[in-house]
């Protein structure tokens, strides 16, 4: 049987790739996002896309049943890289538009992912959903530490690790971008990463940070992401990871963001979901009865 999906804060609509992967066929995918180049690569691969604007102009009367909603809130209130301004963030607020098209639907199942988070506001949004979230880490299909909550009343399954480090997804004969080794002043080593400092005032950065090889890459921000992601080369070079290579990190295919600029590429990579993480969730539908 076809389902409705009704998807909030699409983006650029990593659940249609995650409910293709799961083998969940779709009737009508109905998407509210408002950032036009999000809009532009969903269209793109997935033209059938039903946009419908601004989550809080959504009319539920306008819409057929709904079989599930899903949607990523956006996260940077909650974020503890970020003020913490909680609810009190406009962003973070739009959560409480989920909930009122989750009350105005009534789906038979839904999903809402967000970050790690205090567990006071955790319990806030658990108890709006009726559910607990689980928490699950990216590096368990990818080669990216992503630490999100997920809030879902469909069985999530404990997923089995594949073991991939960014050496399994780097394309070592790309063209790319290459930090001037003769500029740095200082380096730090850590287990995961390479710090290093440009300034010389010996400031930590996180937009100075080289990944190795042999391991997995930090969360990928949502903002000025291009200058944030890179690895470090055996050959001691440190080299900006390509959008393909970050599309490769949220387990998206190759080159689903092309179309708009590197910038906005490695925003809308950021800002979207682990699709396999998505997919194997997605996966404990299929013995259900939508």
């Amino acid at each position: 049987m076809d389902i409705n999906v009704l998807s909030l804060f699409d983006g650029m609509s990593c659940g249609q790739i995650a409910l293709e992967r799961a083998g969940i066929k779709v009737d009508n995918y109905f998407a509210s996002e408002i950032d036009k180049y999000a809009i532009q690569i969903t269209q793109k691969n997935y033209p059938e896309t039903i946009q419908l604007g601004d989550v809080t102009d959504i009319n539920t009367n306008e819409l057929p049943k709904i079989d599930l909603l899903i949607g990523g809130s956006p996260c940077q209130g909650f974020s503890f890289a970020g003020k913490q301004l909680n609810f009190n963030d406009p962003r973070s607020r739009l959560f409480f538009e989920y909930v009122r098209l989750l009350k105005e639907t009534n789906p038979a199942y839904f999903l809402l992912e967000n970050v790690k988070m205090k567990r006071e506001h955790q319990g806030i949004i658990s108890d709006r959903l009726g559910v607990q979230p689980v928490l699950i880490n990216s590096n368990l299909v990818s080669a990216q530490n992503r630490l999100r909550l997920y809030w879902a009343n469909m069985p999530i399954c404990e997923i089995k690790p594949k073991e991939i480090y960014l050496s399994n997804i780097v394309d070592f004969n790309a063209m790319r971008d290459y930090v001037n080794l003769s500029k740095i002043k200082k380096t730090w080593k850590t287990k995961n990463y390479l710090q290093y400092d440009l300034s010389g005032k010996g400031y930590k950065s996180q937009d100075q940070r080289a990944y190795h090889l042999g391991g997995r890459h930090g969360t990928l921000p949502s903002n000025s992401c291009a200058t944030k992601v890179k690895v470090l080369f055996d050959s001691g070079q440190i080299g900006k990871l390509t959008p393909i290579e970050c599309e490769r990190l949220q387990t998206v295919p190759d080159n689903y963001t092309e179309g708009v600029s590197p910038t906005q590429r490695y925003k809308m990579i950021g800002n979207g979901w682990t699709v396999d993480v998505i997919t194997h969730i997605f996966k404990g539908l299929l013995n259900e009865n939508i």
